[in-house]
């Protein structure tokens, strides 16, 4: 064989190994930006979730609301002057 067709192999042998880096390097990038939307999506989901709870947690936690439970449910009440003891230390 002569040099000049072994260059001209070795250049389309290079060609040919680059397109396929090319072409795997534009996959790997398709499928990264992929997996990105869907971890955006999936993040933007968790903050609405998260707002929803602090809301429900706020509502939940309100003293009013409580003190109503306590009361309604359980039949708590506010003690009594006569019910209540002092220690002197």
């Amino acid at each position: 064989m002569s040099p000049r067709l072994m260059t001209l192999l070795a250049l389309l042998v290079a060609v040919l190994c680059s397109a396929v880096s090319v072409v795997y390097s534009r996959h790997s990038h398709r499928q990264t930006y992929i997996d990105l939307t869907r971890l955006q999506k999936q993040r933007d989901e968790f903050n609405v979730e998260f707002r929803r709870l602090q809301t429900e947690q706020a509502t939940v936690s309100e003293t009013n609301r409580i003190v109503g439970i306590a009361i309604d449910k359980i039949g708590m009440h506010f003690p009594l002057d006569n019910e209540t003891t002092v220690v002197q230390p």
